[in-house]
């Protein structure tokens, strides 16, 4: 196997804690084992940059010891336990383990070399010699030892899947100030004497993104946790505060605030029942004033052992819910009920097209007749696409994973109360970027001034 050197390895372990890729990936790329790359990995998350820094050639007895002692006590593995004692390679401490099962503490004692023929009187006093300068030197390790073990008890060094930072290390010699002289332990913590007071020095100072931490906690908890980055960014930037979205993402990441996942929904096709429509809508789902293009369909929802199914309808100008019906049972009259309240916004001269799936509530000879009655175009996705609906597959996915998922619900007249708060949040409060920033409603009323 090829020698790398001290700075390709970590520069190798930082791409696989800063990108995407798989321990086999990159170690194919590398062209080193996999279970090397793994080593390399928990030395740069334990040591960061000091990582390949070694501090030991020798290994005494007693240093042996206490790391087969952590491996026993703490249950932790031998590769794990390396990487926190910081040792080259996990295959010395196996076989220091291997050699104490044996044989005890005696077999951890380093062998000496080049022993040269003495006489009694030399071999004793050299023993005497050795037996004081060994005792102080035990003094010292063990001292060393006790701020090492103390050093590694602390939950931020033992968390395992976390780069340990130099902050992180700091904030440790700090705790342990009063136990131990703070030199010494800096050089257990492996870092710069000078890191470590400058980094005590900004501990004093106000936290520059406290203004930030604030809004966005305001922002994201008054939308209860519906808002990502993007969003939360567009809400300062229209409240005039001048912030980038990877600022915004960093301290999301930070307070530990992140969005929540889509949903699936209910499907409604149950076959040839009726007539199918062509797909007029075509995905083209830019509309250029309001009660040009609806869209509309059906989802479940599963509450107390019940099922409710909503029916809505969207407008593609402003993505605003212009109705909607909710009912325990999908039948007709869940669809007829809904568009029977949507032709109350229809205005005289509006030249309207609705786009549906092919659920067969859209098929029906009644829902057509309606349509046609009103001079309203029927559009239809082609069998089996979500895509030609997405916009509407999309609202869902929004509402459940915003709405139904992040609540609780006393009882079926509650979600209910909480389904209405939640639709008037979605049009006059939730806002979008393709909107300029603004919610459905305030848009719409934009446009409405500036064409007055």
């Amino acid at each position: 196997m090829a020698k790398f050197t001290l700075e390709y390895k970590l520069q190798v372990a930082k791409h696989f804690l800063n990108e995407l890729v798989s321990y086999r990936e990159l170690a194919n790329q590398v062209g080193v084992d996999e279970s090397i790359l793994r080593y390399w990995v928990m030395l740069v998350r334990y040591h960061g940059d000091q990582a390949f820094a070694f501090p030991y050639t020798n290994y005494p007895s007693a240093f042996k010891l206490r790391v087969i002692q952590f491996i026993t006590e703490k249950n932790y593995s031998i590769r794990e336990a390396s990487a926190i004692f910081h040792i080259p390679d996990p295959c010395m401490v196996r076989r220091w383990k291997k050699k104490w099962e044996t044989a005890g503490e005696d077999a951890l004692e380093p062998k000496e070399k080049g022993l040269s023929t003495m006489t009694s009187n030399q071999n004793k006093k050299g023993k005497d010699n050795s037996s004081n300068q060994s005792a102080e030197d035990m003094k010292k390790e063990l001292e060393y030892l006790r701020m090492e073990n103390a050093y590694l008890k602390k939950p931020e060094i033992l968390s395992s899947g976390r780069t340990i930072t130099n902050e992180i290390k700091a904030k440790v010699v700090y705790e342990l100030r009063n136990e131990f002289p703070v030199t010494r332990t800096i050089q257990v913590a492996k870092m710069a004497k000078s890191t470590y007071y400058n980094l005590i020095k900004k501990w004093n100072r106000p936290d520059p993104d406290r203004k930030w931490k604030r809004r966005i906690k305001f922002i994201y908890h008054r939308h209860s946790g519906r808002f990502g980055y993007r969003r939360i960014t567009d809400v300062l930037q229209e409240k005039g505060f001048t912030v980038n979205k990877k600022k915004v993402l960093r301290i999301m990441r930070d307070l530990g605030l992140k969005c929540i996942v889509r949903m699936k929904k209910y499907k409604s096709y149950k076959g040839e029942i009726g007539k199918a429509a062509p797909n007029i809508l075509n995905r083209n789902f830019r509309a250029q004033k309001p009660n040009q293009k609806w869209v509309t369909d059906i989802t479940e929802f599963k509450l107390f052992g019940q099922k409710l199914y909503l029916s809505p309808i969207l407008d593609l100008f402003n993505g605003e819910i212009i109705t909607y019906t909710l009912q325990s049972r999908p039948t007709f009259d869940l669809v007829e009920t809904m568009l029977a309240q949507g032709l109350q916004y229809v205005n005289e001269g509006d030249e309207l097209l609705i786009h549906s799936d092919q659920g067969w509530h859209y098929r029906m000879a009644q829902y057509r007749r309606a349509l046609k009655e009103h001079n309203i175009t029927q559009s239809m996705s082609r069998k089996g696409n979500c895509h030609d609906n997405s916009v509407m597959e999309n609202f869902f996915g929004i509402l459940k994973s915003e709405f139904l998922y992040l609540q609780e619900f006393d009882s079926i007249e509650h979600f209910q109360v909480e389904l209405e708060e939640y639709m008037h949040y979605y049009n006059h409060l939730r806002i979008k970027s393709r909107l300029k920033r603004k919610s459905p409603v305030a848009y719409r009323n934009s446009i409405i001034q500036l064409a007055a």
